[in-house]
């Protein structure tokens, strides 16, 4: 049996943008804009992703070697999930040109103490970042 989800949806079809195979079983994708930091009032860092557990993993284990690996920007502090990835994308874009005392404001409303939200998504913790302040 083809499970390949092409053969039933019109060339160049907007949905195929939004779906993956994985193991014969469609998944749909979750578009979520996501910040990360450095520590606590460190560096910050702002993406969109349409598999937030394959992103982060990426992040984590240095697979990306730009901006976030860089400056150890590795803690996930915020995140918000979205129907589509247009409109992901567009809060990614809101998000950038805020400033930087309101992105932390939107960080500190849900996690005042910037605590890893990725523990809670199943990874382990991270030592704590060298410059670290209380």
């Amino acid at each position: 049996m083809n499970t390949d989800c092409a053969e039933f949806l019109p060339p160049g079809s907007w949905i195929l943008t939004f779906v993956r195979m994985t193991k014969g079983a469609l998944v749909a994708k979750e578009p979520c804009v996501y910040i990360l930091a450095s520590r606590r009032h460190g560096t910050v860092y702002i993406g969109v992703t349409s598999d937030l557990m394959a992103r982060l993993h990426q992040h984590r284990t240095g697979a990306t070697k730009a901006f976030a690996s860089k400056y150890e920007v590795y803690r996930l502090i915020h995140f918000e999930m979205f129907e589509d990835m247009y409109a992901a994308i567009s809060r990614e874009k809101q998000l950038k040109a805020w400033r930087r005392v309101w992105k932390i404001a939107l960080v500190e409303e849900h996690s005042p103490f910037w605590e890893d939200r990725a523990v809670e998504l199943g990874f382990d913790a991270l030592p704590p970042h060298p410059s670290s302040r209380t």
